[in-house]
């Protein structure tokens, strides 16, 4: 149950660290222990973590989203259920090596980070818009360079180990990729081999007819996978893997990313579900769809890291509740005949 919100917490007026204070909020009693009943190789977490709503969720106490942009990722950290989290600011401007080491100072050795890479990555510039006046005067694109010297370099450095996945988000691509899949397929492929080996690199796309033998090829030969995600633009994520095969996913860390209520865009499920508190919009074919490919990938050796977005269902911890409930409930023996 959520706190009251005149009982949000003075952490300046008080003694111990931010983090002690906020802390982490007990699990419903039916899931209590769950970690230990959960595959090892099975990761859950959050895009984000700095959302007032969540208290007696995720948080123990209320607290700002100030506070918690600040403090809150300790406490997150803390909490049973979760050991992962998507660091989505960096997909708005790269941060800098010292900025991951805050980040990974403040969360134990086991947990891992979904990273974004900058978005001027993976959003090609289209010089015939009718706003040229906003569009950038240097194309990043794919750009190797700037890659590597803005991006992997201080992710690696600054978050080593518990770096899950540096994940490059495409949006819906348009004219020559939509119409030539093998064209984005060659040019991800060549991206894709140039870049330092090590660290995971996952590949996130919004458009189905790029989902074909040529993208599947571009990530088997270079270790990367494709980053499942449940979004109006995309067929189901079940659909995903088959239109794919294994190849494209066995190389290393799963990331499923379950974003958006279909039917929904980004701003109308930003109104519909703030403060982002309890469920709105149960989706059970996609809590069905995700367990069934959490248990594909795990049952084939590989780690999966599952991601929630807030406008998923109106909560993403909830959501998280509501998939475990689903695997656990999968996983129990069918009654005698």
């Amino acid at each position: 149950m959520t706190p009251d919100p005149s009982a949000q917490i003075e952490l300046f007026a008080a003694g111990g660290s931010d983090v002690d204070l906020i802390g982490a909020a007990a699990l419903p009693a039916d899931l209590e222990g769950v970690r230990e009943r959960l595959p090892a190789g099975l990761r859950f977490g959050t895009s984000s973590w700095a959302f007032p709503g969540w208290a007696g969720v995720v948080y123990a106490q209320r607290a700002g989203e100030q506070l918690l942009a600040r403090s809150g990722l300790g406490a997150y950290a803390r909490h049973e259920l979760l050991r992962a989290v998507g660091l989505d600011r960096t997909y708005y401007a790269p941060l800098s090596a010292e900025e991951f080491r805050r980040y990974a100072r403040a969360v134990p050795a086991d947990f891992r980070f979904i990273v974004k890479a900058h978005a001027a990555l993976t959003n090609p510039i289209d010089r015939q818009a009718r706003n040229v006046a906003v569009t950038p005067d240097v194309d990043r694109f794919l750009d190797l360079p700037y890659t590597i010297e803005r991006v992997v370099t201080p992710v690696i450095e600054g978050l080593g180990e518990r770096l899950g996945a540096l994940l490059f988000q495409f949006p819906a691509l348009g004219l020559p990729y939509s119409r030539e899949p093998q064209l984005f397929a060659d040019a991800l492929g060549a991206f894709l081999e140039a870049l330092p080996r090590g660290p995971q690199y996952a590949v996130e796309l919004r458009n189905r007819e790029l989902l074909g033998p040529g993208y599947t090829d571009a990530l088997a030969r270079n270790g990367a996978t494709h980053c499942f995600n449940v979004h109006p633009r995309m067929p189901s994520v079940l659909e995903q893997a088959d239109l794919l095969g294994e190849s494209a996913w066995l190389s290393g860390a799963v990331v499923i990313r379950w974003l958006l209520n279909p039917g929904q865009d980004y701003e109308a499920a930003r109104e519909r579900y703030f403060p982002f508190d309890r469920i709105v919009d149960p989706d059970a074919a996609n809590r069905s769809a995700v367990a069934e490919l959490i248990e594909r990938v795990l049952a084939r050796g590989n780690e999966a890291i599952v991601i929630a977005n807030n406008k998923a269902e109106g909560c993403a911890p909830l959501t998280l509740f509501g998939l475990t409930r689903e695997l656990e409930r999968r996983a129990r023996p069918p009654p005698p005949a």
